[in-house]
């Protein structure tokens, strides 16, 4: 098993709970904008991507300490953003995710809530996992502590 896949699940467990811990707007911001960024790392968000997030995110045990209508307008607001123009909606994507650099725990949440999407469908592909290592660098975490 890669040093990912067992980090994944010590961690997934561990998520609902640590997610509970910073439940705010912010947080729920940051969460589902990283969800958007990872969800259009192929370039483009297509409907089956946006019905997979959503019902990702209305299913996940790590995310429902959050009202999953509004988790999923708030992911609707980032990936039509970065639909419009993926590098500005990208850029505001990261600038939501980066209020969290100054808190490390909460930071690591958001990585490992990004993770779990990314491998959501069985495939945590090389995109993905870029988008990711991108999320780590606004976070100023380093990427190799997740895998990537």
């Amino acid at each position: 098993m890669s040093s990912f896949q067992s980090w994944l699940n010590k961690t997934k467990n561990n998520l609902q709970t640590q997610v509970g811990r910073f439940k705010n707007k912010d947080f729920l911001d940051a969460i589902v904008a990283g969800c958007a960024v990872v969800a259009v790392a192929d370039g483009t968000i297509d409907s089956e991507e946006k019905q997979k997030m959503g019902g990702f995110i209305g299913r996940s045990e790590q995310l429902k300490a959050f009202n999953v209508s509004e988790a999923i307008e708030r992911f609707n607001h980032f990936a039509g953003n970065m639909e419009f123009d993926v590098m500005i909606g990208k850029q505001e994507a990261l600038r939501t995710i980066a209020k969290f650099k100054s808190k490390p725990e909460a930071a690591r949440v958001i990585v490992g809530v990004c993770c779990a999407i990314g491998a959501a469908d069985g495939d945590f592909d090389d995109q993905e996992k870029a988008a990711v290592r991108d999320i780590c660098n606004v976070l100023g975490l380093n990427a190799s502590e997740f895998g990537l």
